[in-house]
């Protein structure tokens, strides 16, 4: 009897790195879309859609999705003060208008002082 020695598997198919299967999906692109609904009694009560998209820059750019480029908060003077309009300027136009809202409060109904009242004798040994 005689036993023949094992032969080694080959795959029809080349492995691929991680580095190769990140370049091919950013160059192409990929799509994964789905819906997520909660139903009670026939009644639908939540619906989820979720669209997930992952590609290149230019690949994005090549189909016309570039919203990154006009999104203020991803810019990096997003948090500096504005000429136009921004954040710095929504915020003050809002304190200007807390105060104007409290001075025109009758005095019977302003809000309390926010001082820290001291009762006496708190500090003294009993």
């Amino acid at each position: 009897m005689t036993v023949q020695p094992q032969q080694a598997m080959t795959h029809a198919t080349p492995s691929a790195t991680l580095a190769d299967v990140l370049e091919r999906v950013l160059d192409k692109g990929v799509v994964i879309a789905g819906d997520i609904k909660i139903n009670l009694v026939d009644v639908e009560l939540l619906t989820i859609r979720i669209r997930l998209m992952v590609a290149s820059v230019d690949k994005a750019k090549e189909m016309g999705i570039d919203w990154w480029e006009s999104d203020p908060n991803l810019h990096a003077d997003a948090n500096a003060p504005s000429t136009s309009g921004g954040n710095g300027d929504h915020l003050a136009d809002l304190q200007k208008r807390v105060e104007q809202l409290e001075a025109a409060l009758p005095a019977r109904r302003r809000p309390p002082s926010r001082r820290k009242r001291t009762t006496p004798g708190a500090g003294a040994d009993a």
